[in-house]
């Protein structure tokens, strides 16, 4: 089918909240290019927002995903266990920087990972408060939902959440919040809303992801690791977006020296295939009670696989180098573009987690989510995909798989350069 009848099909039988507003429909992909339903050929910045750091379709991922299709599909792991899910554990407790021994749990999505992770800490504790931050975002349940920073789109139709939840502000000294004031402002909510004796956990992105791809200082995530010690809380960091390589770690904590007591994980931890983690000290991922983690599909035989070859090809193919090259490449272009543009600010990365933020006023740093929202726009009508986020919308991320070649980098990079210019048009231009 082309595209046209598969958008007739999705207007007419695809929920309008799930629908996408995407009109081409992809057909097959390789690396960090997809071919649509018509047979155009599209550059893909996005990588399935950062589920493809190793690309779409890595060739050692589909090898072990089919022989393991020959093997065994699905048993429940709980009714009957596979070789899969220990190994992936084993990997797991031995990469992951907890405290202390690690075990770990295996779901399907980001946001399964969290709402375990909280279930974990409150078992662990003995208490229920959580405490998490502006511009966060955990998923799209009900307890994820009360835990993001930012209501639009994701709970704005779905009436009350879910109680003792609270937040607190994160550093993000452009937009005005220093790293003293989101320290008060924690100190302040653990004294007003969420007194420490009844607060499980501290939730955090130590790089925010939907809310803007700011990265916390190392110094704010030392003193929440301070103040969890201090009041007997968890620490739970969650790299659903920044884990497995997107930084130049393989976990963005990685990068402050902090150990947290849990760490949830997806994305890209398979390669396109579902699966999420949660890994945490082993006293307190042992906490609860006998078959009171998992679920159907959790740690699939197939999504197990492609999650220990995920992990070989980090091993063998030198993807943190690549990710941080990456990375380097995108903070000297965003430089250019600052030069170039008025509306280009703020260009900032760790490792290949980078962003740029498009704004009206330089000096006011004042967010135009118009323009950023025009920029992907006429981008698609390029070939190229490219998405905004930030708790403004005026943010413009870029997710491209990490094993990107070269010049299918640059030939989406002059896109993006080419969107611009024809959308506000460019300093030299102006005074020539």
């Amino acid at each position: 089918m082309n595209n046209a009848e598969l958008n007739e099909l999705k207007q007419r039988y695809v929920a309008s909240g799930a629908a996408s507003p995407a009109t081409q429909f992809a057909d097959r992909a390789e690396n960090a290019l997809v071919w649509d339903a018509d047979g155009n050929r599209i550059i893909d910045f996005a990588g399935g927002i950062g589920v493809l750091n190793i690309g779409h379709r890595h060739p050692k991922v589909v090898q072990a995903v089919k022989d393991q299709l020959d093997k065994v599909m699905h048993t429940c792991q709980t009714v009957m266990p596979y070789e899969g899910y220990v190994k992936v554990a084993e990997k797991l407790s031995q990469v992951t920087p907890v405290r202390g021994h690690a075990k770990v749990m295996l779901a399907n999505s980001g946001a399964e990972a969290l709402e375990n992770a909280v279930k974990v800490a409150r078992a662990a504790t003995g208490k229920n408060n959580v405490i998490c931050f502006d511009g966060g975002y955990h998923g799209r349940t009900f307890m994820t939902m009360a835990m993001n920073g930012k209501v639009a789109p994701y709970s704005t139709d779905f009436g009350s959440m879910p109680g003792n939840v609270f937040r607190a502000p994160y550093p993000v000294p452009y937009h005005g919040v220093s790293e003293d004031e989101a320290l008060r402002g924690l100190k302040m909510a653990l004294k007003t809303d969420a007194n420490p004796r009844d607060t499980a956990a501290i939730v955090l992105e130590p790089v925010l992801g939907e809310g803007g791809f700011y990265p916390a200082p190392a110094s704010f995530l030392k003193a929440i690791r301070e103040i969890c010690d201090e009041h007997g809380m968890l620490m739970i960091v969650d790299e659903v977006q920044s884990g497995f390589g997107r930084t130049g770690k393989l976990f963005a904590i990685e990068h402050s020296g902090v150990e947290p007591d849990i760490i949830t994980m997806a994305k890209s931890m398979a390669d396109g295939m579902p699966i999420s983690a949660v890994v945490g000290t082993d006293k307190h991922m042992d906490a609860s009670g006998a078959n009171s983690l998992g679920g159907t599909y959790t740690g699939s035989p197939v999504s197990c696989a492609a999650t220990l070859a995920v992990l070989e090809v980090f091993e063998q193919e030198n993807i943190l180098e690549k990710s941080q090259a990456l990375g380097d490449k995108l903070a000297k272009r965003f430089a250019q573009w600052q030069q170039t543009f008025d509306c280009v600010d703020n260009g900032r990365n760790m490792g290949a987690m980078a962003a740029i933020d498009l704004v009206s006023d330089k000096a006011k740093h004042t967010p135009d989510a118009d323009l950023a929202g025009a920029l992907c726009k006429k981008a698609r009508e390029k070939g190229l995909i490219l998405l905004s986020c930030g708790l403004y919308g005026n943010t413009i991320r870029f997710l491209m798989p990490v094993t990107i070649e070269d010049e299918v980098l640059e030939e989406g990079l002059a896109i993006v350069e080419e969107s611009l210019k024809e959308l506000v048009g460019s300093k030299s231009a102006a005074t020539a």
